[in-house]
């Protein structure tokens, strides 16, 4: 795949038709992380795994049927340690399987190491015109906490050669850290949104069973910030990147308007994606059902499934109406922009319960826009999990 324009299609504000592309493998695994990420110690067989990738793909395009590709997302893991030849070539194999339209955007996530960074350019060669980097903290000893292996001037070198490479670049950071008060927080993300270009992607930091974090968590070795605390630090990120112009569009998601990212708005709008790779998941609409999809976790174990097989799925589950109609109540909700109401309707075959509805409206954590949409309010989004459980009994 060629180097593209920088021009990036602007979004049509339909769910599209996403690719996701995960890369399993990390130099380090933060003790945070609960995604499929493995650490190897001897070099990964680049040529291998991209040859398994292009047979995968081959298996999926028999699932999904000719699609125009509206995004492309390559995940981990950290797809940065991978050659930018390697990109190339999975690129180039999802446009020979799928139409891929001039201008639509392509991520690659990114960690700001100096040995990643000096790849930047050719990603960009390859084809990326969007890359997300795994900043999480502007403070040494934070990132220390956190597990990483760059330094805060590692990461804004990575930000600046990022700015002048890429047409779009994001970054992440995550708060409710150990002893993080409201005001610090406020000063480090002021710092962030100057760097910023159009994206930041803000998380709480959470606890995952099965992390080193967890237990060390369990053991007291470390506390978070309890419920009012978080509660007060969501509401500064809120206001601060909506004062600088950068709102939420998304739960932890912000960006000046035309700059959300169009994959994740795919997942979030109740779109079709297909997964390739180890422990890849995808969705993708058969008549009335939607098939739900997932792929082997090991990658060695994938490698040699798609190799005897031709793909390493090991889940497919048929979707009804009823169930899908969760889905996009889940997913939806997470969004500024709230659900497409007949839409929910004609998955659901009902009309939202009038007296939730009403409990909700009255305490501030659901509103109407028009007929035609739902959405959380901002009191909402804090006990999100809450809602959608309501609305959807």
């Amino acid at each position: 795949m060629s180097e593209r324009s920088s021009l990036i299609l602007p979004d049509t504000g339909e769910p599209g038709f996403g690719l996701y592309v995960h890369w399993p493998f990390c130099a380090a695994k933060c003790p945070y992380c609960d995604f499929n990420s493995h650490v190897r110690h001897q070099p990964v067989d680049q040529a291998r795994f991209t040859a398994a990738f292009l047979r995968e793909m081959e298996h999926m395009r028999t699932l999904s049927g000719p699609r125009t590709v509206t995004s492309i997302f390559m995940g981990g893991g950290t797809p940065s340690l991978m050659a930018p030849e390697t990109v190339g070539a999975i690129l180039d194999g999802i446009a020979r399987h799928w139409h891929v339209p001039d201008g639509i955007e392509i991520t690659m996530e990114a960690n700001p190491s100096s040995v990643e960074a000096d790849r930047f350019r050719g990603y960009r060669a390859a084809g990326v015109n969007r890359l997300s980097l795994g900043v999480q903290a502007l403070n040494d000893a934070d990132l220390k906490f956190l597990g990483r292996l760059h330094d805060v001037d590692q990461a804004l070198g990575a930000i600046r050669l990022a700015r002048e490479i890429f047409p779009r670049m994001s970054f992440d950071l995550i708060y409710a850290r150990p002893g993080q008060t409201v005001d610090a927080w406020e000063a480090e993300l002021k710092q962030a949104i100057s760097y910023a270009v159009d994206h930041l992607s803000l998380y709480q930091l959470t606890i995952e069973e099965g992390t080193p974090f967890f237990g060390l968590h369990k053991a007291r070795k470390f506390t978070l910030p309890d419920g009012e605390e978080s509660a007060l630090l969501y509401e500064a990120t809120q206001e601060i990147t909506e004062a600088h112009g950068l709102p939420a569009y998304e739960v932890s998601n912000h960006a000046r308007p035309g700059a959300e990212s169009r994959h994740n708005l795919t997942y979030w709008r109740y779109g079709d994606y297909v997964g390739i790779g180890p422990g890849a998941h995808g969705r993708l609409t058969l008549g009335r059902e939607k098939l739900a999809t997932a792929t082997e976790r090991h990658p060695e174990t994938w490698l040699g499934l798609v190799e005897s097989q031709g793909h390493g799925m090991t889940d497919e589950e048929r979707l009804g109406y009823e169930e899908q109609a969760d889905e996009l109540l889940l997913m939806g909700l997470r969004l500024k922009e709230g659900i497409d109401l007949v839409r929910w309707q004609q998955l659901s075959g009902r009309e939202p319960d009038p007296d939730r509805e009403a409990f909700l409206i009255s305490h501030g954590f659901i509103e109407r826009l028009g007929n035609s949409r739902l959405r959380c309010t901002p009191s909402g989004m804090l006990i999100l999990d809450s809602v959608v459980a309501d609305l959807a009994c």
